[in-house]
């Protein structure tokens, strides 16, 4: 047996230690991560919270251009519901169909226009990544020409510059960028790893890109929130 292989048996076999709090409090169950695989099209449901609070900062901006929001990855209608909870009409598409009611399905990349002025998703991760999508969905977006687009994205996406992803963004820059100020937990394994973030690309934006801060507990972002 390898020294690798015998370090993993000892890890496997040593009996973990308790803390004394857990002897004065009694016995809990060990947290443990969701066993569950990953789904082969990168499907994290999002939780309602990041797009209330997403709205919260958006949603002013949203009604102002006015019309529907597309949300080309609806999956199982997460992020669209909260939308319609928050007056706006959607159009939902993806790949397959994962219970949203009216779902169209199509992939992203065969709408030759867009069917909305607004885009709104969480992304499959591998398809807009800078190693495994090569900043795909994003080029897409692009080539529509969507009026404005946001996406949920991991907070490290943006610093990506392999296979291209510097003249993508020096070409196509966001305009603006709010980071969420906690982790949102997708999976309910109550310890998110990763900081996310909302990236919008605006088309009547003009100027440098702006950094701003995005709270859970922010005020409600809809139309009647506003006056």
């Amino acid at each position: 047996m390898s020294a690798a292989s015998t370090k993993a048996l000892f890890r496997a076999t040593k009996p973990r230690r308790r803390h004394p709090a857990q002897k004065l409090l009694g016995d809990f169950p060990d947290q443990v991560k969701p066993s569950e695989a990953r789904d082969p099209l990168d499907y994290d449901p999002t939780p309602p919270e990041a797009t209330s609070a997403f709205l919260a900062a958006e949603g002013a901006r949203l009604r102002e251009i006015g019309g529907p929001v597309w949300e080309p990855a609806v999956g199982g209608g997460h992020m669209a519901d909260e939308l319609a909870r928050h007056g706006f009409e959607v159009i939902g598409s993806d790949l397959v169909d994962r219970g949203w009611s009216g779902v169209r399905l199509q992939s992203f990349y065969d709408f030759a226009a867009p069917p909305a002025d607004i885009l709104i998703t969480n992304p499959p991760y591998c398809e807009v990544s800078a190693r495994d999508g090569h900043g795909r969905w994003l080029r897409h977006i692009e080539d529509l020409g969507v009026r404005y687009a946001a996406m949920l994205l991991n907070w490290d996406w943006i610093a990506a510059r392999i296979n291209g992803m510097d003249d993508l963004h020096a070409r196509f820059p966001v305009s603006r960028a709010y980071v969420c100020c906690w982790k949102i937990d997708f999976r309910g394994g109550g310890s998110p790893p990763q900081r996310n973030g909302w990236l919008v690309w605006d088309a009547d934006w003009q100027g440098e890109t702006v950094l701003r801060r995005l709270f859970r507990d922010g005020p409600d972002g809809r139309q009647g929130a506003l006056f």
